[in-house]
């Protein structure tokens, strides 16, 4: 069995080759064939037809939308496939795909794309926004690692950042919580492996990369059930989903990423991560 893992081409972040790597140890341990490539030329077009590089699977660990559906429309079993992860990509996207399907999340106010940079902003576009309350979190539709990600105070920031950013897709949020924290749920196949708390003290994003700290919790009954359920309605076979949290321990899910990194899950879990993902990743191209 051949099996790529794809990285994008330009990669700079030690955390995306690092869970390469790890999901290639444990393929490579069940007797596949993997080799770790950047995304270069592995697909074109010509005369009509695709031509792409041969394998039987592939671990999409990039967010090129283009090159998957190249691969998958050549034959090429992706994991997870081109569909689950364009939707993770956009963050507004996987907010409307959840929605009116039960699944609790922050209030969200969607930015509507402006194309000309002179354009005068509407005031009853502050004031909808402003139903949200402050402070509010405002999110670039694309970013990974808590890029594009703001935490809003006041109408004067609201106004810098939508006149700055009204060429790029964007929404704003109601804040949840207190900030800083938030919980990390893993889901394979469709099934909870496990989950841990993320803190940060310096940031009201909890993102490891940006210095917050992981904890290993036990997940009850109904968080397991809301990350299942969230899972499913994506199409995802593997994801980390992020879980908000009020006062009154209502929950929310705030992201869900289909390349979720998973070293310090593994670490403070006890749980082997990618060894789940690449049995997953066999048993279903064997079936």
């Amino acid at each position: 069995m051949k099996c790529i893992i794809v990285v994008n081409a330009y990669i700079r972040n030690k955390s995306q080759l690092a869970q390469a790597q790890r999901i290639a140890e444990e393929l490579t341990l069940l007797g596949a064939d993997c080799k770790i490539i950047k995304n270069i030329n592995l697909a074109e077009i010509q005369l009509g037809k695709i031509l792409a590089v041969k394998a039987d699977l592939c671990v999409f660990l990039d967010k090129d939308k283009a090159t998957a559906r190249l691969l998958e429309k050549s034959g090429v079993k992706l994991y997870n496939c081109a569909e689950a992860m364009e939707i993770c990509d956009d963050k507004m996207l996987t907010h409307i795909a959840l929605a009116n399907n039960g699944i609790p999340m922050p209030d969200s106010v969607y930015a509507p794309l402006c194309y000309y940079g002179d354009a005068q902003i509407d005031k009853d576009f502050f004031i909808g926004v402003e139903k949200l309350g402050y402070p509010l979190v405002a999110k670039k539709c694309f970013g990974s690692l808590g890029a594009g990600v703001f935490l809003i105070k006041n109408r004067y920031e609201l106004e810098n950042f939508e006149n700055a950013n009204k060429l790029v897709a964007h929404f704003y949020q109601k804040f949840i919580g207190i900030g800083g924290e938030d919980i990390r749920v893993i889901i394979i196949d469709g099934k909870y492996v496990c989950a841990m708390k993320r803190t940060n003290k310096c940031d009201f994003r909890s993102n490891i990369d940006l210095g917050g700290q992981g904890e290993k919790i036990e997940a009850d009954g109904k968080l397991i059930e809301l990350c299942e359920r969230t899972a499913e309605i994506l199409n995802l076979d593997y994801c980390g989903i992020d879980i908000l949290t009020d006062g009154n321990g209502n929950m929310y899910v705030c992201e869900v990423n289909s390349n979720a990194f998973f070293a310090e899950a593994e670490r403070v879990c006890g749980v082997n991560i990618a060894k789940k993902y690449a049995e997953l990743i066999i048993a279903s191209k064997n079936a």
